[in-house]
């Protein structure tokens, strides 16, 4: 059984393009690893260092992850900043991270120009704190999308590193989970090809969104004026409606509204309303379940302790060994 560490920062809702991207597989992982949830919210001070509600982001995050099917039993759920032992291992790595090498990375120096009142501390040396997440339970894979690929990477550097300085085998230096043909990649309504939370909020579809709010974000969803000749290559914004008709449409539907196009006989409005519906058919299972846990504080005290309790089982173990090979001993 391999070790599986992955992290989500409490900066926003699940959005589709979250579920068919990664949490799917997150619920199928935890069946046949040894799987490390946690919720990031160490990491999200980087960029927004005075959350204006930063536990009531966490435990919407939390929420939500329940709700489409993590298993605290089967898999350890747990808060970042309940793991004391993670800060100890961050500042274990920094002492043996470069300052050239952290200045260098792609997302720090996208961070500074993006944000240049606020380069922290934290934003340069986040490879470091996120090495640490993965390393602090010697995980063997790490599910990482292409912007965290180079993070990955340090990871492995700075395992390899530990290693080497300390003359030991003791970091695995853990790779890329890939899910290969697995991931249903879902567009944004905005015309491009990604749904996210930074492309804008009437980019995406969230899983906690109510119907009225996706109606009105389908209804407004970007289409041109339609084919004018039989068969031609769907644009960009289009071929954008059919793939989401693709992932939750059943496949008459689909069908149907492609011939429609096919025919130049495509109403565009019609396609949308027929879409919101199935968005709201699949969405709302995951909203009513998101509304029940938000009102169970004491169930979401119980996830809670328990994903504490067995992460830092995990990671005292780690922290403990650690300390010993770097030298550090009681008198």
């Amino acid at each position: 059984m391999e070790i599986v560490v992955s992290g989500i920062r409490p900066t926003g809702n699940l959005h589709l393009g979250n579920y068919f991207g990664a949490m799917q597989n997150f619920v199928k992982m935890q069946e046949t690893n040894q799987c490390f949830f946690f919720i990031a919210d160490y990491h999200s001070l980087t960029t927004h260092p005075t959350p204006a509600d930063l536990h009531g982001n966490v435990k919407q995050v939390l929420v939500e992850y329940l709700a489409c099917g993590l298993d605290p039993e089967k898999a350890t759920l747990y808060l970042q900043s309940d793991l004391p032992e993670t800060a100890e291992l961050y500042l274990f790595l920094n002492m043996n991270a470069y300052t050239g090498e952290l200045e260098r990375c792609t997302s720090f120096k996208d961070k500074v120009r993006s944000q240049p009142d606020n380069v922290n501390a934290g934003l340069l040396t986040y490879p470091t704190l996120m090495a640490a997440d993965i390393i602090l339970h010697k995980a063997h894979k790490v599910p990482v999308g292409k912007d965290q690929e180079q993070h990955l990477e340090m990871t492995r550097t700075f395992a390899n590193r530990f290693n080497r300085m300390y003359k030991v085998d003791y970091f695995p230096e853990p790779v890329a989970y890939n899910f290969g043909e697995q991931l249903i990649k879902i567009p944004g309504l905005d015309g491009s090809t990604k749904m996210g939370k930074s492309e804008g909020e009437g980019n995406a579809i969230f899983l906690f969104d109510t119907p009225e709010v996706i109606r009105k974000k389908v209804m407004r969803a970007v289409t041109d004026s339609g084919p004018t000749e039989p068969n031609q290559p769907k644009p960009q914004a289009i071929e954008n409606l059919f793939n989401l008709m693709k992932a939750l449409s059943a496949p008459e539907t689909v069908q149907f509204f492609d011939e429609q196009y096919n025919q130049c006989a495509i109403r565009y409005g019609d396609l949308k309303k027929q879409l919101a519906e199935d968005v709201i058919k699949f969405t709302t299972p995951f909203r009513e379940r998101i509304l029940d846990l938000l009102g169970n504080d004491e169930y979401l005290h119980k996830v809670v302790t328990l994903g504490r309790e067995k992460a830092h089982a995990s990671a005292s173990k780690t922290i403990k060994e650690v300390r010993e090979i770097i030298g550090f001993k009681h008198f």
